[in-house]
This record gives C-alpha cells, sequence and structure tokens, in this order.
C-alpha cells in the first residue's frame, strides 16, 4: 500500500515554528532515563491547522524530563496494538504520542482501511504530525532537544516527510514504509535514520530500500537498514495474519530501542 507523495514545498512559517519550539530548550539538564517504568496513558487533543488533532499519549509516571516520540500509526488508524507499542516505549523512558489520524475512527478489514486512508489527505496527516511535535515540545517534561518520529507503513511514510520538513529530529524510524524516490527530496533528510524492511514486501521492494539507503550514504547521512528474508509488509503486527513474522518483529523492536537509546539518551 502506497501513499501519495508529492513535491517538497518551500518550509512554511508554521514549520519554522515548529523547528524553533524543538531547538529552543526551556529548561537545564538532559533526559532522565526510566527503563521499565510505569506509564500514564490519556487521549490529548491539540491544535492542528485550523482544526484539532488527537492522539495516544503514554507518559513515564515518575518525574523527571524525557526525549520525546511522536508515533504515526499504518493505515489500520489508531489501533489497540499501536496504543500497545505506544506504551512500551514509553515504559524505555520516553514520551510517546501516537497521532490519530481518523479522529477516532479504526478499520476493521482493508476496504475499510482504504476508504479511511483515501479521505486522509497528505496536508491534513502531515499537519497532525507537526502538531504533535508542537504539542510535545511545550511540555515541561520534554527535552526538546532530543525529539524523535517513528512509523509503520503509511505512517512511516509520512514520518519521512515530517523528517524532510523538520530536519532536527533526532531520530527518525521508518517500518516498510513507502519511500521517497527523487533525490531532491531525500536529500532533505538530515536526522539520523532506522529502517526496518521485508525482503518479500511487494509495496516497498528491497530493491526499492536499496536505491534509497545509497543515496542515503552517499549524502553521509547516518542510515541503518535491514531487510529481512521471508519477511514480507506488516511483519511485525500481530493482526496480520499472514504477514506476522514473530522472531523478524522481536528483532526490529530491539534495533528500535537500541537505535533511540544511543541517539535520545
Amino acid at each position: 500500500m502506497k501513499i501519495r507523495l508529492k513535491p517538497i514545498a518551500t518550509i512554511g512559517v508554521p514549520v519554522l515554528a515548529l523547528v524553533l519550539s524543538i531547538l529552543t530548550v526551556g529548561l537545564i539538564g538532559g533526559a532522565t532515563p526510566v527503563w521499565g517504568a510505569t506509564v500514564h496513558t490519556e487521549t490529548v487533543k491539540f491544535p492542528s491547522g485550523k482544526g484539532t488533532g488527537s492522539g495516544f499519549l503514554a507518559v513515564p509516571e515518575k518525574t523527571g524530563r524525557y526525549g520525546a516520540i511522536v508515533v504515526a500509526p499504518e493505515w489500520w488508524g489508531l489501533t489497540d496494538w499501536v496504543k500497545e507499542q505506544t506504551e512500551k516505549l514509553a515504559t524505555e523512558g520516553y514520551i510517546v504520542l501516537a497521532v490519530d489520524f481518523y479522529d477516532g475512527k479504526v478499520a476493521s478489514d482493508a476496504t475499510q482501511a482504504a476508504e479511511l486512508n483515501g479521505a486522509l489527505t497528505q496536508d491534513a496527516a502531515e499537519s497532525d504530525l507537526e502538531a504533535a511535535l508542537r504539542y510535545l515540545a511545550a511540555r515541561q517534561d520534554v527535552d526538546r532537544s532530543h525529539v524523535a518520529a517513528l512509523g509503520w507503513g503509511m505512517g512511516g511514510g509520512y514520518v519521512l516527510r515530517l523528517a524532510m520538513h523538520v530536519p532536527q529530529l533526532a531520530a527518525c524510524i521508518v517500518n516498510y514504509a513507502p519511500l521517497p524516490t527523487d533525490p531532491n527530496d531525500v536529500q532533505l533528510i538530515f536526522s539520523p535514520m532506522l529502517g526496518n524492511f521485508g525482503a518479500e514486501d511487494h509495496g516497498v521492494t528491497p530493491a526499492d530500500v536499496s536505491a534509497f539507503e545509497k543515496v542515503l550514504k552517499g549524502l553521509q547521512r547516518r542510515v541503518d537498514i535491514k531487510i529481512y528474508d521471508g519477511a514480507g509488509h506488516a511483519f511485525e503486527n500481530p493482526a496480520s495474519e499472514s504477514g506476522y513474522q514473530p522472531e523478524a518483529a522481536a528483532d526490529a523492536w530491539s534495533r528500535t530501542i537500541a537505535f533511540l537509546n544511543k541517539t535520545m539518551k
């Protein structure tokens, strides 16, 4: 499943404000490491464009300042599995906000997912992700020098778009995401990047991944990509009955945590 990618436009005032909000650290000191922490979760709302965005927030219960992660779901929407991953990331010592692109709707089958995805515009998705970053950057418990983005499938594609707009992201993690093919777009990705892909993915092929990686490495970007033999699209999600690969999923998760701990703490 592919998302629509358009050429990158000149960065506008709202995005510049977002960048400044991430770079301007209001408190002194680094993030507070709390591995295996208990977490508090809630649904939050935040201004997004001319409307309101929402998401699922997970925060370590121990008082402190933490690195933050914006999460972009697959095309199914903000499912229970995405919420579980959000909580798991928070137990590692991060403040994590999973964006709800579909305003509370969750797809129960591929037909409904396609309908919801078709109604989601690229501008709206990017606006929600940027708004989620602003929401996190405004929190006093967030270390604004360490803000990352992570996504799967459709959401991973939007995370790459976010990285193009906000080069100061501390980390960018994408899992079987549609990839930009225009070198002019790829060169706008400056943040350290981790990618997990499946060798049997017919939507995002190993050739696509290799070409993308080659461009990034040619630009001297920090990139760590792994292609899993025998794995197809959505191999990390247990809800994908035909695609789920437990061993590959566990390895991808371990790589994700190691990468975050290296770039965010």
